[in-house]
C-alpha cells in the first residue's frame, strides 16, 4: 500500500505538477480513502460468505445476461423451466436476470413462511419497463409500491368494487351477461347444428367474451364482444380496442433486456418497448373517452346514481380521499357435475346463485381446476425491501421473488397423482377443507399475504356461476374425444396458447330449442 501510495504521488508530480500543490494532495488522500474503502467493503464480503448461508444459484447462466433466455422468448414457458430447476436444487433457489437476483420459490412450507413471518417485506412489486409503460409509472394499484397510496387505492377496490354489497348491486351485471353468452351459443347451435344435431363453439373466445363484457361493464359500464348487432364500423372498433386489452395482459407480464441491463434499456432490443408504449396509448386514450363520458353525464345530471366502478371512483377522488382480474379458466368437468346439477336444479329453471352452495362437487370441480391452471403461473412478481433469512437462507434486499404456483400445486407430497385432473380428491377428509382464499398454503391460485388478489370473492363466484350454468345447459366434449391442448402462452396471465374448440349440444331441450 505504502508504495502504491508513493508512485501515485510521484505520477501526480509528473503529470500534474500544473495543479496547486494541495489540490495533488488533495487527489491523493482522495484515491487513498477509495483505496481503503475498497478494502473494507471486499473483506465485509469475505466475513458475510463464511458467517452466512447464500441461496444456491441455477447453473447454465449466459455471460452478462444471466438465465434471461428462460423469460425473454416469447415462446419460452418460464413456469416448466424453472420447476425443472426446481427438481435439480430444490424448492428454493436463484437464477439471474443480468443485474437482477431472483428467488424462485415452489414448496408451500417456504411460501407459508415468506406470506407470514416475511410479508410485509415481499409485499413491494419489482420496477420493471412492462409496468412502468403499461401501468401508468407504477401508478396502477397491480404495480404500485407498497406504502400509503397502495393501501388506499386497496381499499377502496375491495370496498367499492369487490365488497360482497357492491358484488350484490352489480349481480344483474353478470346475470345478463351469461344469459346472453348462453343465448349466443344456442344461436349458434341453431345456425349451425349438423345432421345429429351437433355444432361446434370456440370456447376460448367464448370465455373471454364473457369475462371482459361483464368487467367492463362493472368497471365502466361498456362491453365489447360480439354479443349484439353491430355495424361494420362499430364491430372494426370493438374488435380493436378488445385486442388491445388482451395484447396489456400479454406485455404486463413480459420480461425485457432493460429490465436486467438497465444500461441497454436505450437499444429496445426486439422493439418491446415501442409495442407497449402503443398498447398504453391506445388504452389510455379508450379509458380518457370513457371518462368524458362519465363526465358528461354527471354534468348533466348530478342525481344519478353510481352504476360502475368508474363512477364510485370519480366521487371518491372529488371527495379528496388520499392519493383486473382477467383469466380465462379452463373448466375440465365430466357428468358427475351435471348430475349433481340436475339432482339439485332439475331442467325446469336456470342457476342461480344460491344454488351454488349446495353443489359440491362443482366447487371441487373448480378448485381442482384452479390447483392445476391458476391464473398467474408464476404468480404476480415481488420485490424484497429488507434484507432477511428465507428457509436459513440469506436473502439481499432487491431480490425478486417468483413462486412458482404451478410445481408447488403439484406437489406429490401433498397431492396424490398430482397431473391428474381429480376433483374428488377434495371430497376426501385430506383436503376437504382446503381453501383456495390464501390460507391454506398448498393452494394459493390467488396467492396470499397483503398482496394477494383482491377479486377472489368475485373469481370464484363467475366461475361457479359459469361452469354451472355451461354444464347445466349443455352436452359438450372435444372433437373426435381428443384430449385438450391446456399449452398455455407466455406473459403472466395464463392463456391457453390453441383455440378450444368443443362440440356441444343442449340438454335444455324443451326450453332452448325453437
Amino acid at each position: 500500500m505504502e508504495a502504491h501510495v508513493w508512485r501515485t504521488m510521484y505520477q501526480h508530480h509528473l503529470f500534474m505538477d500544473h495543479f496547486p500543490l494541495q489540490e495533488n494532495y488533495g487527489l491523493i488522500i482522495l484515491e487513498a480513502l477509495a483505496i481503503t474503502l475498497l478494502l473494507y467493503i471486499l473483506s465485509f464480503r469475505f466475513i458475510c460468505n463464511k458467517t452466512t448461508t447464500t441461496v444456491p444459484e441455477a447453473s447454465g447462466a449466459w455471460p452478462i445476461i444471466g438465465h434471461f433466455n428462460l423469460f425473454g422468448a416469447s415462446s419460452s414457458l418460464p413456469h416448466l423451466a424453472l420447476a425443472s430447476m426446481a427438481d435439480r436444487y430444490g424448492p428454493i433457489f436463484t437464477v439471474r436476470l443480468g443485474i437482477r437476483r431472483v428467488l424462485v420459490v415452489s414448496s408451500w412450507e417456504i411460501a407459508k413462511e415468506i406470506f407470514t413471518t416475511h410479508d410485509v417485506i415481499v409485499s413491494n412489486r419489482p420496477k420493471y419497463l412492462a409496468a412502468k409503460v403499461l401501468g401508468h409509472n407504477y401508478a396502477s394499484f397491480s404495480f404500485a409500491p407498497y406504502g400509503p397510496y397502495w393501501r388506499e387505492i386497496r381499499k377502496i377496490v375491495s370496498m367499492e368494487l369487490l365488497s360482497s354489497s357492491r358484488l350484490e348491486k352489480l349481480k344483474f351485471i353478470q346475470v345478463f351477461e351469461l344469459e346472453n353468452s348462453i343465448n349466443n351459443m344456442l344461436e349458434l347451435w341453431r345456425e349451425k347444428r349438423d345432421a345429429n344435431g351437433k355444432a361446434l363453439v370456440e370456447m376460448k373466445t367464448w370465455f373471454g367474451d364473457l369475462t371482459m363484457n361483464t368487467v367492463l361493464r362493472m368497471v365502466a359500464g361498456k362491453r365489447y364482444a360480439a354479443t349484439d348487432r353491430y355495424d361494420d364500423e362499430d364491430w372494426e372498433e370493438m374488435k380493436r380496442r378488445r385486442e388491445v386489452m388482451r395484447e396489456w395482459f400479454l406485455h404486463v407480464g413480459r420480461f425485457v433486456v432493460a429490465d436486467t441491463l438497465p444500461f441497454l434499456g436505450w437499444l429496445d432490443l426486439g422493439g418491446h418497448e415501442k409495442t407497449m408504449k402503443r398498447v398504453a396509448t391506445e388504452l389510455d386514450s379508450m379509458l380518457e373517452n370513457w371518462l368524458d363520458e362519465h363526465r358528461r353525464k354527471r354534468a348533466s345530471d348530478a342525481t344519478l346514481p353510481e352504476k360502475d366502478f368508474m363512477d364510485v371512483m370519480m366521487s371518491v377522488v372529488e371527495a379528496d380521499v388520499s392519493p383486473d382480474y382477467n383469466a380465462e379458466t379452463i373448466i375440465k368437468a365430466n357428468c358427475m357435475a351435471q348430475q349433481e346439477i340436475e339432482m339439485h336444479i332439475g331442467k325446469d329453471r336456470q342457476v342461480n346463485e344460491s344454488d351454488i352452495k349446495n353443489l359440491v362437487y362443482l366447487q371441487a370441480v373448480v378448485k381442482e381446476a384452479l390447483r392445476l391452471y391458476p391464473a398467474a403461473l408464476l404468480g404476480g412478481p415481488r420485490a424484497f425491501s429488507e434484507n432477511c433469512t428465507v428457509a436459513g437462507y440469506h436473502v439481499p434486499k432487491g431480490t425478486w421473488l417468483l413462486i412458482n404456483m404451478w410445481k408447488l400445486h403439484r406437489d406429490p407430497k401433498i397431492w396424490s397423482d398430482p397431473l391428474e385432473f381429480r376433483p374428488e380428491r377434495f371430497l376426501t377428509p385430506d383436503h376437504k377443507d382446503v381453501d383456495v382464499k390464501g390460507g391454506d398454503f398448498e393452494l394459493i391460485p390467488f396467492g396470499a399475504g397483503r398482496r394477494s388478489c383482491p377479486a377472489i370473492g368475485f373469481g370464484l363466484q363467475m366461475s361457479h356461476m359459469v361452469v354451472a350454468t355451461l354444464l347445466h345447459n349443455f352436452d359438450m366434449w372435444t372433437p373426435n374425444g381428443e384430449p385438450v391442448d391446456m399449452t398455455p402462452t407466455a406473459g403472466m396471465t395464463n392463456a391457453k396458447a390453441t383455440p378450444f374448440d368443443v362440440v356441444f349440444v343442449p340438454r335444455l331441450v324443451a326450453k332452448t330449442i325453437g
